[in-house]
């Protein structure tokens, strides 16, 4: 297992500071430069695969190695997705997305990307008002007794577990056996965070460590596993720094888990605050042995981190985390992956 990242570079000097901090794997989509040198994702429904031949291309000059890109199902709420119509179960105009989808795992095989992550998301993320962390940092947080909790249905309505359950299956049925026979992994995003079943009519079942049970054991195939992010994992415990080494045991053993997210929170279901790796109520080197024992061998990365002072707020945030996680991986002594080229993988 090795460092990576999954933030949008917004220039080349976002590629060139991964490089230098040592972060040589990415998951990140193609994009296009304007005239004062900043990058804007292109829409993946319109990627070919030339696009993603230059992408990967272009990453290599930087000695980065292109691990994972999103497809077109991604955390925001279906009134923002690209592919709405899937989570709503609407016919003919599902089928046609994920004919484009299909067509990006095939493109994917083609040029050498060995995996992609995606979201089966409704309402998208909420969370109540980011309060003050560690030396006046702004964190995310959920408080559930803060939340609006007679919110009103957004365009998917009221759904109830059942036509949700099938409106998942009705995708992965399309699409595992296509992603096995391309062998591209699939690595799907829990929903986060857990909320009680009802709120903005949805329930969340993708929330739940049992949904998410249920859910590698549909379509049951290699290919078929989960962007395992442990931040949202631990937000659907009640107690996340004692249960939540055996729901990495869980998943790794059955060779689940195609991606980490490496990320703390301090509290616990329905009342935490998102938090940098030291300072939470995960012991995160546990973490750290817990995955070298059942053998994981891909990406750990940061995906939230609090938002801190000066004028690279982002950028120095996550630098701390990417030395975390290497400072963490050495002390366990999990050998660092060098960089390589595709050619040589």
């Amino acid at each position: 297992m090795y460092v990576g990242t999954q933030v949008a570079p917004r220039n080349q000097t976002d590629l060139e500071v991964w490089s230098q901090l040592g972060v040589n794997n990415i998951c990140t989509d193609p994009f296009t430069e304007d005239s004062k040198g900043n990058y804007k994702s292109i829409n993946p429904h319109k990627w070919t695969v030339e696009i993603l031949e230059k992408h990967i291309e272009k990453l290599k000059k930087f000695g980065l190695n292109l691990d994972i890109v999103q497809i077109p199902l991604s955390s925001r709420p279906l009134e923002e997705s690209q592919s709405p119509n899937i989570m709503l179960g609407k016919s003919p105009e599902r089928d046609k997305e994920i004919d484009s989808i299909l067509n990006i795992l095939s493109m994917c095989s083609k040029v050498g990307i060995p995996c992609v992550k995606y979201n089966m998301n409704i309402i998208g993320i909420p969370r109540s008002i980011s309060e003050k962390g560690r030396g006046g940092s702004t964190n995310s947080t959920f408080r559930w007794n803060k939340i609006n909790q007679e919110e009103t249905p957004g365009i998917a309505g009221v759904l109830d577990p059942d036509t949700n359950w099938e409106r998942i299956d009705y995708f992965l049925s399309k699409v595992v056996p296509v992603a096995e026979e391309l062998k591209v992994r699939l690595a799907c995003h829990p929903h986060d965070p857990y909320t009680p079943d009802g709120y903005k009519g949805i329930n969340r079942v993708l929330g739940t460590v049992d949904g998410l049970k249920k859910f590698v054991e549909l379509n049951e195939s290699p290919y078929h596993g989960l962007n395992f992010c442990q931040g949202t994992i631990t937000e659907m415990l009640d107690n996340p720094g004692e249960e939540i080494f055996d729901v990495i045991k869980y998943f790794g053993k059955r060779k689940k888990i195609f991606n980490v997210h490496f990320r703390n929170i301090l509290g616990k279901k329905l009342d935490f605050m998102e938090v940098f790796p030291d300072e939470g109520s995960i012991d995160m080197l546990k973490a750290l042995k817990t995955y070298q024992s059942i053998g994981y061998e891909y990406m750990l990365m940061p995906d939230h981190v609090p938002h801190i002072s000066g004028p690279n707020d982002s950028g120095v945030a996550f630098a701390y985390c990417y030395g975390y996680i290497t400072a963490g991986l050495q002390s366990i002594n999990e050998p660092r992956k060098t960089p390589w080229t595709r050619k040589n993988k």
